[in-house]
């Protein structure tokens, strides 16, 4: 069973994908895929369109695409998705000018909000961000 963080917990498990779910990988780095021990009748997909997604998964090595991609991963989330904005972190020496603060920044105002942080594994941290519950 794959592992991420210190917690000993599944990724799979971490992100909250669960059984026959829908999950939107976006720019996830090559072979992320293989980091999931993922549940019975899930299903992946790299491409926006096919959704409702139930998580949606967003690699951001810079600001300048996290905010001209988040109005599509928004337009893509089912109800009560899931959506995980990575980026990757200082100690990894990533070159980046993402961080927890800029997520909030960008995403807050457009109804979302978090309620989740997670290592992905030793290069990327993610912040969990839901549709504001009267939104929904």
């Amino acid at each position: 069973m794959t592992m991420a963080g210190y917690s000993g917990t599944p990724l799979a498990k971490k992100l909250g994908i669960k059984p026959g779910f829908g999950v939107l990988l976006r720019h996830a780095p090559d072979g992320f895929e293989g980091l999931l021990d993922l549940p019975v009748g899930v299903k992946m997909s790299r491409r926006a369109g096919k959704g409702p997604y139930d998580v949606v998964l967003f690699f951001a090595k810079s600001r300048a695409l996290f905010e001209g991609e988040l109005p599509k991963l928004r337009a893509n989330m089912a109800p009560a998705c899931g959506l995980w904005i990575c980026w990757p972190k200082k100690a990894s020496k990533v070159p980046t000018d993402m961080t927890e603060d800029v997520v909030r920044e960008v995403a807050l105002p457009t109804g979302l909000v978090d309620n989740k942080v997670c290592a992905v594994d030793e290069t990327w941290s993610g912040l969990r961000l839901v549709i504001r519950k009267e939104l929904r």
